[in-house]
């Protein structure tokens, strides 16, 4: 009798174990893939008049800069409420900055420069910037990322060769920052 309940719980325990293993002729389920760790952005078509720049991003204080895309030669702008003519031409610098920082940073464009090869450098142009609706001052929140243009209205001799990114000291800093340059086409 003994030979008999072993036999019997072996033939139970085989058949547990068939039943649980699925379907013979189809594959095992595979394994959830592991979730990425990169946030997946879509990407976005430049602009028609617009270089698409590939420079690596750089940082200043608690601030990274990365520029997307560059136009220049452009001899008018229109606006939502204006149209206005450039005394040179104007330039236009599209900028993706993000704090680095635990705490809110603060982005002023006006203290964004483009630099010519001559040594010559070039502020934001107000009305530009405001008939294209930019902001002059941003509060950036902790690891905040924002996307906007920069408008410029420089000389028609100028050659542009890059952009000087500014932003606040780190906290200890000593003087102001000398800024950091990315290259345009």
């Amino acid at each position: 009798m003994r030979g008999t309940t072993v036999l019997l719980l072996g033939l139970v325990s085989a058949s547990c174990l068939i039943g649980c293993s699925g379907d013979p002729g189809k594959a095992a389920p595979s394994p959830s893939p592991t979730p990425s760790r990169t946030y997946v952005i879509p990407p976005e078509a430049a602009r028609a008049d617009e270089t698409v720049v590939t420079a690596e991003p750089v940082i200043d204080g608690q601030m990274r800069f990365r520029v997307l895309g560059y136009s220049h030669g452009m001899p008018s702008l229109f606006g939502s409420h204006a149209e206005w003519n450039a005394k040179g031409a104007y330039a236009r610098v599209r900028v993706l900055i993000e704090s680095t920082d635990r705490t809110s940073q603060k982005f002023d464009a006006k203290q964004q420069l483009l630099t010519a090869s001559d040594g010559r450098t070039f502020s934001i142009d107000f009305q530009a910037q405001t008939i294209k609706r930019q902001p002059f001052e941003l509060f950036v929140g902790s690891f905040v990322r924002m996307e906007f243009d920069l408008w410029y209205d420089v000389p028609k001799d100028a050659k542009i060769t890059g952009i000087r990114f500014f932003a606040d000291p780190p906290l200890g800093a000593i003087g102001p920052s000398k800024g950091v340059p990315v290259p345009l086409p």
